[in-house]
């Protein structure tokens, strides 16, 4: 047996005031072919899962590139055509292959494709021809088109949001690519649309049970996989929303009605999943009144996991507003920040001006005295397995909160984040992070409460208000349906 490998993602916010290229990709993660480390990252996990296989089972793994850019704007077309090409000359040059497997996230647009997985799978399938298996992982927060379903044998998407099980996901896939390989199944995709666009939280019910539901109903009648496609809703392209997918084996016929029943059922908790979202203040004011810390404050919106810059100062602002002082933040993206601060030196003081570099709705720059309290030049923090990278970061004191500014765009998903800066999250009454959910899993254990801070910015969080172009209008809430 013999499989090929590789790797390109990221997550297009096609309404951010970012753009992607080539850097930004290199910056988050680029390995060429053997290059990738036994860690595994987010959408490149089928690497170290098929290394495992490849040597249990004796069989021939070809490697080729894995990259991953940090959720941001469109992608230049130029980064793009070059990455596209790279991975299929490679998968060229590793000919004859039994089949390929594909680390992507799904919500990928380019200046001149609003499809980049649809027309890689289509691309593979083209050079392989009709025989050869193809299997991909899928973020669930992705658009699932046609182009992708007519080219793939397999795809199976994260469950879980905040997406702790991706290294499972990968196992999921390769198991079901290398089981089709060997004629032990015979797969078939299963699409069913739920009509709406949500954010569909799996660490709390509905969700939560909904995700249990669906596990114990996979390796039953047939039934290989089932996966939840969230849909982006800052990706304005024409098959944004929400959509069951099922791999089946194809002698069994309960798969698409099954996708059906799911599809209804999910669209039964339209409007009932998130979160309660507080105002910056209501969620100042509560986490200082609150008997005990750290109460982890969450800025959904201006969250680098969804593309925008992360640089708000809102948060902040009404921190000080609030005299919340007791407080650290994490983080503030600022690169040239950041490098003025290397260039002061821990222990330095001086004026600085930070934050809201890249739009008029991250309020405004913040201009006062710091004093530097920690400097890591290529700092980390850590994300179930992976490792993600920070840039050089340098931990302030503002008025006495504590402020991490960082020069990698990175949302905060554990609080090995404030630890690797020199900061106990536990010594804080209050830990401002930017995130919508995935740092659930990491601050749940050390926070005495969580809370939801609704923070208006650049992400366009209101599918009836967003001036869509390509998007549909027959979901919800674009459209009051009622089923």
């Amino acid at each position: 047996m013999r499989i090929f490998c590789a790797s390109i993602a990221t997550e297009t916010n096609t309404f951010s005031p970012l753009r992607a290229d080539l850097s930004d990709f290199k910056e988050s993660f680029y390995a060429g072919p053997g290059d990738h480390p036994e860690t595994p990252t987010l959408c490149s996990a089928v690497f170290p899962v098929c290394r495992r296989r490849a040597k249990e089972e004796g069989w021939d793994l070809v490697e080729g590139t894995a990259t991953w850019a940090e959720p941001g704007g469109i992608v230049n077309s130029k980064t793009w055509d070059g990455l596209r090409e790279e991975v299929l000359d490679q998968l060229r040059s590793a000919l004859p292959v039994d089949a390929v497997v594909l680390g992507l996230h799904g919500a990928m647009v380019a200046q001149n494709c609003q499809d980049c997985e649809g027309t890689l799978l289509k691309a593979v399938r083209e050079i392989v021809g009709p025989d050869v298996i193809i299997g991909a992982t899928l973020d669930p927060h992705s658009h699932l088109s046609q182009k992708r379903t007519d080219a793939a044998n397999v795809l199976v998407a994260f469950k879980e949001f905040p997406h702790t099980d991706f290294v499972e996901c990968a196992e999921d896939c390769v198991d079901l690519v290398v089981r089709t390989v060997k004629k032990q199944v015979s797969p078939e995709l299963h699409v069913a649309d739920c009509n709406m666009i949500e954010v569909l939280p799996t660490s709390r019910e509905p969700m939560r049970g909904f995700v249990d539901k669906i596990k114990s109903l996979e390796g039953k009648e047939g039934i290989l996989s089932i996966s939840v496609i969230h849909g982006f809703m800052a990706g304005d392209v024409p098959d944004m929303g929400t959509k069951i997918l099922i791999v089946a084996d194809r002698e069994k016929n309960l798969a698409q009605t099954l996708a059906y029943d799911l599809s209804r059922e999910l669209f039964s908790f339209r409007g009932t999943t998130r979160p309660e979202f507080l105002s910056p203040t209501e969620a100042v004011v509560r986490a200082k009144t609150a008997p005990n810390g750290p109460v982890v404050i969450a800025d959904v919106w201006d969250n680098p996991g969804g593309g925008v810059p992360g640089d708000s100062t809102i948060l902040l602002r009404t921190l000080v507003e609030q005299e919340a002082f007791d407080a650290a933040v994490g983080t503030i993206w600022d690169p040239m920040a950041v490098k003025t601060c290397i260039s002061a030196g821990e222990g330095a003081t001086l004026k600085l001006r930070f934050g809201s570099k890249m739009s008029d709705t991250a309020g405004p720059p913040i201009d006062g005295d710091v004093k530097i309290l920690k400097i890591v030049l290529d700092a980390t923090q850590d994300f179930g397995e992976s490792i993600v990278p920070l840039g050089d970061s340098v931990a302030i004191d503002y008025m006495g909160i504590t402020v991490i500014l960082n020069s990698n765009r990175s949302q905060s998903f554990d609080p090995s984040l404030f630890r690797n800066l020199g900061v106990d999250p536990k010594s804080k009454k209050i830990l401002a992070i930017k995130s919508t959910n995935h740092f659930y899993d990491g601050f749940e254990p050390v926070a005495s409460d969580i809370l939801y801070a609704s923070v208006e910015g650049p992400y366009p969080n209101d599918p009836k208000t967003t001036d869509y172009k390509y998007a549909r209008t027959d979901i919800w809430p674009r459209t009051d349906i009622s089923g």
